[in-house]
């Protein structure tokens, strides 16, 4: 018997926005943490979240790193979805405002902190949502997940600036 391809591309999606939620909360620990590519990676978890559920739902989305309108499209689907705007709203322009030099100041500390939580949330939201088979068995924080019990949720992070 074949898998179903849909729930293997749904598991691909997933897969990659458990893997940017991860590293963004190791790029958080790192010394000196590296603030930027943290909340890029929140960004990248929750959008690739949602275009795995809108595979799940088989609705077409566009190629768009916007967040709002995938959220907008899911709550068409399911009002639940409607939850998550505001965190869609916050995560949304860290696509791009920290990735090129200028005039943007880093991130601090609690913006980054701050995105891991939404981040956090928005896969577990889409996680509960999805067949069982299409999720990632790495996802951070999953009973599947090896890692688990080694690695604390993004929000119980230290704080560096705590020292050792």
């Amino acid at each position: 018997m074949q898998p179903d391809e849909s729930v293997e591309e749904v598991g691909a999606w997933l897969t990659k926005a458990a893997h940017d939620l991860q590293a963004a909360w190791h790029l958080s620990q790192a010394e000196p943490p590296l603030l930027d590519i943290v909340v890029y990676h929140c960004q990248q978890a929750m959008e690739k979240a949602l275009k795995g559920y809108l595979t799940f739902k088989k609705s077409p989305f566009a190629k768009t790193h916007a967040l709002v309108p995938l959220v907008e499209q899911a709550a068409d689907l399911d009002t639940g979805f409607e939850d998550l705007l505001d965190h869609a709203e916050d995560l949304s322009p860290f696509a791009w405002r920290f990735r090129y030099p200028g005039e943007v100041l880093d991130p601090d500390e609690d913006e980054a902190n701050r995105a891991l939580t939404l981040a956090r949330e928005a896969l577990d939201f889409v996680l509960e949502r999805v067949p069982e088979a299409a999720r990632p068995s790495s996802a951070p924080g999953s009973p599947a997940d090896s890692t688990a019990e080694t690695t604390p949720e993004p929000q119980a992070a230290p704080d560096p600036s705590e020292g050792s």
